[in-house]
């Protein structure tokens, strides 16, 4: 029988891939609700036609789904995730899946509680075959043991479209808890480190001062018990990219390195997930696009069988933990 689920929220486009990517492991969306009309709604509908809008959040949660995808306003995704997973859903969430330490309690004690599964779909990993591939050599050994990472993401602000939220430093989180919570997990995730400590971490707002919620930089300096990693990310990517964000990853590793240069090489190859491998006896850029999404298809396996193969959720709660004190500790230095 194909995992039954429902979209909650739809304010951010993550929401298509959320989506797209659990339709094409078999399993069947019974339809979705929001609140109002979010600008990405139009676009939802255009790629999944045939699905059905609730008219309230709770004929969504009592559809009887197994799985609820959430990527409301940052904020509001908390509240949410608890009200599925007390009507016994599994929750896949948008980063950041929360924007407060309290939140996050309250998430955590819930899943103890409930015995749900709390996932966020970290889409700079988990919607990039190239980090696939790059996981796949890193557990061969292709670089030895990874001591470094260098994680950019760059991002188009594309301030015509983006609704009055965005700006409002409540309402989205701030810039490490969103957007740099993507590379914690990498770091996490290719490092094998449990935990890191923030020995640094700042945001600003440099070129959009009519807008003070906004911060448009941020940088976290972290390090584990073997490992070290930077951080940046920003909302300065320019018009004349062919994409959002030219994506970096660099992985140093004892016996080589790994760069993946995820959504668009500059002035190189055409297309996306270009892989940059070189150790003691390769030196080449490898097409990583046929790599596959792994992800999507764990999650399922693991709602099926209650194990923790497409993510820890120890792991997951880390992300977060270390996202929100990057941001505090930023915020706290002015």
């Amino acid at each position: 029988m194909s995992l039954p689920f429902v979209a909650l929220g739809l304010d951010h486009r993550h929401i298509y891939g959320m989506t797209e990517n659990m339709l094409n492991t078999g399993a069947t969306c019974l339809g979705y609700w929001t609140d109002g009309t979010p600008e990405t709604l139009p676009g939802f509908v255009k790629r999944f036609p045939d699905l059905h809008r609730f008219e309230t959040l709770d004929a969504a949660l009592d559809a009887g789904a197994a799985l609820a995808l959430i990527s409301a306003i940052p904020a509001d995704r908390a509240d949410l995730a608890v009200r599925a997973m007390r009507q016994g859903m599994d929750v896949m969430t948008d980063k950041p899946g929360c924007t407060t330490h309290a939140q996050l309690d309250e998430i955590k004690a819930c899943v103890a509680e409930m015995g749900r599964i709390w996932s966020i779909n970290f889409s700079e990993r988990f919607e990039v075959p190239a980090v696939t591939r790059a996981t796949e050599l890193v557990e061969a050994g292709a670089i030895g043991r990874v001591v470094h990472t260098a994680g950019l993401g760059p991002h188009r602000l594309n301030r015509a479209t983006r609704p009055d939220w965005f700006f409002q430093r409540e309402r989205y989180g701030g810039i490490l808890t969103d957007i740099g919570s993507h590379q914690i997990d990498q770091f996490l995730h290719f490092t094998g480190a449990e935990t890191a400590q923030i020995s640094h971490a700042m945001v600003a707002n440099y070129a959009n001062p009519n807008d003070p919620g906004l911060q448009d930089f941020g940088e976290i300096s972290l390090r584990g018990a073997d490992a070290s990693g930077t951080i940046r990310v920003d909302w300065y990517t320019p018009d004349a990219l062919p994409t959002w964000g030219d994506g970096r990853l660099t992985l140093l590793g004892t016996e080589g390195t790994i760069e993946l240069r995820k959504y668009v090489d500059v002035g190189g190859a055409e297309g996306t997930d270009h892989l940059i491998l070189v150790n003691g006896t390769t030196c080449e850029k490898i097409d990583a696009r046929d790599a596959g999404l792994p992800y999507f298809e764990r999650l399922s396996d693991d709602i099926a069988h209650r194990t923790e193969t497409a993510m820890t959720q120890a792991h997951c709660f880390t992300v977060m933990e270390l996202a929100l004190e990057a941001q505090a500790k930023a915020e706290a230095r002015g």
